[in-house]
């Protein structure tokens, strides 16, 4: 027979009783609390976590807003060499203001922005340290499915240095990865395009240090030369809000470096440790390429933490390396030679910073395998949804024979099923929405950027009016 247990619960609410007197509460709960009484730990000040944060140890994708004063970098690429937990360097830079920026766009990277949940189209400013292809290798991805994805209103911007001569620079890889897409962008164009494929190049002479790339809606940014065996690489340092982030691509410590992202918030470089021979083993590199690559086009571990002291960030990452247990911890010992301040790995892919004038946090973020692309992103300030005709059609780029051997969709499909085809596109001329007319999934997945942005810019001209109320009652005071 077999023996029944049978478990009763007791749900019922507890008994209430005398309160403990405040002398013991506040012994009790203050305990483990440093509470202005010591410091805890080593960690530094201002290096904790911030209130809004779902939760202090990861970052989830989709599930904290941006804060209005408030600064998130994304790690979306870490690594010189491509492997499945490390894309080719690519560093996402998203502001309280609604910008967005990404600094190099190496290959595979873009999983990680999908992963990340961020639509495609929401992408428009490109900022290329320099032409080594783990630096850009993805950028004629972002372009055309961004694109195809309801990038149809503002073309992409690429920003990226000259090179010596115009063949090495900016503006002639641009131009050499338009043909490269030549049949895909006109293939793409029986979609709607608008002002998709009118990429923009934004080419600065590499030798003018401290130059200005880009200036609009309270965000600066400027770069500096870097000594990366070959003329044309640069770092930068973007400013907004009283706040700064430098990443300074790769290439040889330099007094520039110095220079220019002294006094960084958030100071990023990248960092090669000194293993060539244990190294050689692990990675299959000789050790004298090894060591004749990083003498000619990097920065050794130990300079990285010689950098760090001098600029003295409030936060000092790297990034640009490889992540594995044998080289963490040698990673750490280079750069502690010099450096004792806050530092972390902008490694592995996912790695997220969240940052404000008063804190600085450092999380991995989890980054499902196997994501779907974010709804694209629109601003809806003029009240439509706005989709343009599609300039071409297969008719006009595909001759009829191919198109007559297609197999008659009845038969294939099963009986009583047999859905409504769009061999061409429905419309004739571009397709104008009222907000209203839209479908109440579509306004709300394709407006969430749009109205987080309008939400937060209402949340800064309420701060402001807030301080400047402030600093006249201050006034009268005086």
């Amino acid at each position: 027979m077999a023996l029944l247990l049978v478990f009763i619960v007791d749900v019922r609410a507890q008994e209430v009783q005398e309160p403990s007197s405040e002398e013991d509460i506040k012994a009790a709960l203050s305990g483990g609390v440093p509470m202005g009484r010591w410091k805890e730990g080593m960690l530094f000040e201002g290096v904790s976590p911030m209130p809004w944060l779902k939760s202090s140890a990861n970052w989830f994708p989709g599930t904290e807003e941006i804060q209005p004063e408030e600064i998130r970098v994304t790690f979306m690429g870490t690594s010189p060499s491509i492997r499945p937990g490390q894309m080719n360097t690519s560093i996402y830079v998203e502001l309280g203001n609604g910008d967005n920026f990404v600094f190099d766009i190496g290959e595979g990277s873009v999983a990680n922005y999908v992963a990340a949940g961020v639509a495609l189209n929401q992408l428009k400013h490109v900022f290329i340290t320099h032409l080594h292809v783990d630096h850009f290798g993805a950028l004629p991805y972002l372009w055309m499915f961004g694109t195809w994805a309801g990038g149809w209103h503002q073309p992409l911007t690429v920003h990226g240095p000259s090179g010596r001569t115009p063949e090495y620079g900016t503006k002639t890889m641009v131009e050499g990865m338009k043909m490269m897409l030549g049949w895909h962008r006109d293939a793409f164009s029986v979609f709607p395009v608008g002002k998709g494929h009118d990429i923009q190049v934004n080419e600065f002479d590499f030798r003018n240090n401290g130059g200005v790339v880009y200036e609009e809606n309270g965000v600066k940014i400027i770069h500096w030369q870097r000594s990366h065996a070959k003329d044309g690489a640069s770092g930068y340092k973007l400013m907004w809000n009283g706040m700064s982030v430098v990443w300074t691509g790769d290439g040889r410590p330099s007094e520039l470096d110095l220079k220019y992202a002294k006094g960084a918030d958030l100071y990023i470089t990248e960092l090669q440790q000194e293993l060539m021979e244990i190294s050689s083993g692990v990675q299959g590199v000789p050790p004298f390429l090894g060591r004749y690559t990083v003498d000619t086009h990097h920065t050794p571990g130990y300079a990285a933490g010689y950098l760090a002291n001098q600029i003295k960030p409030r936060m000092f990452m790297t990034t640009h390396m490889s992540f594995d247990p044998y080289l963490n911890e040698e990673t750490v010992a280079e750069v502690r030679n010099h450096w004792k301040g806050p530092y972390h790995f902008g490694a592995p892919d996912g790695i997220v910073v969240n940052m404000t004038k008063e804190k600085v946090w450092v999380r991995e973020g989890v980054l499902p395998d196997f994501p779907n692309n974010r709804s694209p992103q629109f601003n809806f300030d003029c009240g439509q949804l706005n989709v343009p005709l599609p300039p071409t059609s297969r008719e006009k780029i595909q001759e009829p024979f191919v198109r007559e051997q297609e197999i008659d969709p009845t038969k294939y499909y099963p009986e009583g099923y047999h859905p409504e085809l769009l061999t061409e596109w429905p419309v004739k001329s571009d397709l104008v929405v009222p907000l209203e007319g839209m479908p109440e999934t579509m306004k709300k997945s394709m407006g969430a950027q749009w109205r987080l942005k309008k939400k937060n810019e209402a949340l800064i001209k309420e701060n402001e009016a807030l301080k400047k109320e402030n600093m006249k009652l201050q006034e009268k005071k005086k």
